[in-house]
């Protein structure tokens, strides 16, 4: 009798009788308790005690017959699975999705097509630059990572609790976060020795609005719960027309925000935003955000480059909320903690290019390379069928099924149905909802080698939150953030270009570092060269380009530093929707 046979009723075998389906399912595994158990070796077999070993006499050698010992030591030595490369530290929770402003208008997405709708969440939290062990309360942006299991398949948002990052050039990104890392030969970290992280971030001045960010009050947030979240990249939302905006989301926290000073940080425990995460949902007290998106049409990405010289494809730069307000959406809430934190935290894995109908990705370099970088990473450190563990799986109402067979670990094999395209038993098809050409056909260009260049522009928006936005005692905070973490950095030129770059920003900011690092800072950066970044605002051609190259064979700077210039999009599809009604309009919030 052939397997096919022994799952059909026809044949008199009832699908419950078959022997895959004698296992216990997931939840009820999840579920249980230890009194509902029979003590087992992993194959099954019951055993009287743990502690027992088989032996040679009661005082002689162990036996390698004793399945019991080595399948129990040889397990423990195989526990863990690579830590994250970033993000190693994190927490998280399960909880809903749901719709409160539909935006078919937008948006062709299910989940977004009528009030109420809603869908299981999975949100993890999480420091960037430390490693698993690490402290809760460190200085560091946080991971913001969310996985909606919609009835169209699962869309994942990567984010941070930062609008802005350390850069826009995507292979930057391994460097910079060696830099976080500990020091390769003395094995410290930036609490110890802060040159590796100040040299980079002197090196890339891109970066100084993320650095103002990092070194301000939301450096460290109080928990997880007290925090904003945003996707940072440009992404597209497509409707049903076919008509396609520019957007970015927003996470924003209903409990409002809260930050921690560097010297209180000191008295939390190393596992604060976990415990304060953990018993928050425990006792009901479930945080939620309510998401929130602006919109711009290409020719109004077009005119803000134009006009402003604001990049929506720069990781760096931000969207002006008055200029694009603010448009809820729905509301994320966590009301369930995880029952085994290595199942449902560790194994999570978020993919930027988990995306549903509707939503799809812009041309931001840095979000392009992240498209592929992240499934790679998981594909690696949990294994090649990540999607299949209960955590990760979609939940779908139509069976899913593709041609991905076999590989490590693999519990859904899909049967015995062909591992092909096959006339024989053929495979269902959805029609195409997106016109992927109109979405994203206005791109004709020839190959280029590109590196982003600093530019005036580059230093408007941590300004304006230097300025505008943060007051007397922020300021001042900033100004001992920053000089505290220099005080264990080696190199005073470091400190002298660092303080130049801030000069960009403000005198002011320089002014200040000056007297509390009793270093001499930089006038600027016109006379500085940069190892990273083309230096756009160089008083001489020789300090233009990076690394000291020549660029007698090729210049890899662009005249419009990568953004969506005048012409960039095709007629047609300059005259979208615009999606600002029901806005709100946040003034110059960064």
């Amino acid at each position: 009798m052939s397997s096919t046979q022994g799952h059909k009723e026809s044949n008199g075998h009832t699908v419950d009788k078959h022997p895959s389906n004698q296992f216990r399912d997931y939840q009820d595994d999840r579920t249980a308790k230890s009194q509902d158990t029979l003590y087992t070796t992993s194959n099954g077999v019951p055993m009287p005690h743990p502690y027992e070993t088989q032996r040679v006499g009661e005082n002689g050698p162990l036996l390698l017959q004793d399945f019991h010992l080595i399948d129990l030591l040889s397990h423990f030595d195989r526990e863990r699975i690579p830590e994250r490369v970033v993000h190693a530290k994190g927490s998280g929770a399960h909880g809903y999705f749901k719709c409160t402003k539909p935006i078919p208008d937008l948006c062709l997405s299910d989940i977004f097509s009528e009030e109420g709708k809603t869908c299981p969440i999975t949100i993890r939290f999480s420091t960037v630059g430390g490693e698993s062990g690490s402290h809760d309360c460190a200085r560091d942006p946080r991971g913001f990572s969310i996985k909606l299991k919609t009835d169209e398949g699962n869309w994942d948002i990567v984010a941070n609790n930062t609008p802005v990052f350390f850069l826009r050039d995507p292979a930057k990104f391994p460097h910079f976060i060696h830099t976080q890392k500990r020091h390769p030969a003395t094995h410290l970290s930036s609490a110890d020795d802060s040159t590796m992280f100040w040299d980079y971030l002197s090196q890339n001045p891109e970066a100084v609005h993320q650095v103002l960010i990092l070194m301000g009050d939301r450096g460290i947030p109080d928990g997880y719960r007290f925090m904003h979240g945003y996707y940072g990249h440009t992404m597209k939302l497509v409707n049903k027309e076919g008509e396609w905006v520019y957007t970015q989301i927003h996470m924003k926290s209903d409990q409002g925000t809260k930050f921690i000073t560097q010297a209180d940080s000191h008295n939390k425990s190393p596992d604060y935003s976990q415990k304060d995460l953990f018993y928050a949902i425990e006792k009901g007290d479930y945080p939620s955000w309510t998401m929130k998106i602006q919109t711009m049409t290409a020719k109004e990405a077009e005119e803000l480059w134009e006009k402003q010289r604001i990049n929506i494809f720069d990781l760096t730069h931000v969207w002006p909320q008055g200029q694009f307000p603010l448009r809820e959406v729905g509301k994320l809430v966590l009301n369930e903690n995880a029952a085994n934190y290595f199942a449902e935290i560790e194994q999570v894995t978020f993919n930027p290019s988990h995306l549903i109908p509707g939503i799809e990705p812009s041309a931001d370099p840095v979000l392009q390379s992240r498209l592929f970088s992240y499934p790679d990473t998981h594909r690696h450190r949990v294994g090649v069928n990540y999607s299949q563990l209960p955590v990760n799986a979609p939940r779908t109402k139509y069976r899913m099924a593709n041609f991905q067979r076999d590989g490590s670990m693999s519990f859904y094999n899909q049967g015995s149905r062909p591992n092909y395209l096959s006339s024989i038993e053929p495979i269902k098809f959805r029609e195409r909802s997106v016109d992927l050409d109109k979405t994203h056909g206005h791109f004709i260009g020839n190959a280029v080698t590109f590196l982003s260049e600093i530019r005036p522009e580059d230093f408007n928006a941590p300004r304006a939150l230097w300025e505008k936005v943060w007051d007397d005692g922020a300021r001042s905070r900033f100004i001992e953030n920053v000089s505290g973490h220099m005080s264990t950095c080696q190199s005073d030129e470091i400190k002298k270009r660092m303080i130049g770059i801030f000069r960009e920003v403000s005198d002011d900011i320089a002014t200040r570092l000056e007297k509390a690092t009793g270093v001499k800072g930089y006038p600027g950066i016109k006379d500085l060269r940069f190892n990273g970044t083309h230096n756009g605002m160089a008083s001489k051609p020789e300090l233009h380009v990076a690394n000291g190259m020549t660029a007698k064979v090729g210049f890899s700077g662009g005249h419009s530093n990568g953004a969506p210039k005048a012409g960039t999009h095709k007629d047609g599809t300059l005259a979208g929707q615009s999606g600002h009604q029901n806005g709100e309009a946040e003034g110059v919030k960064t």
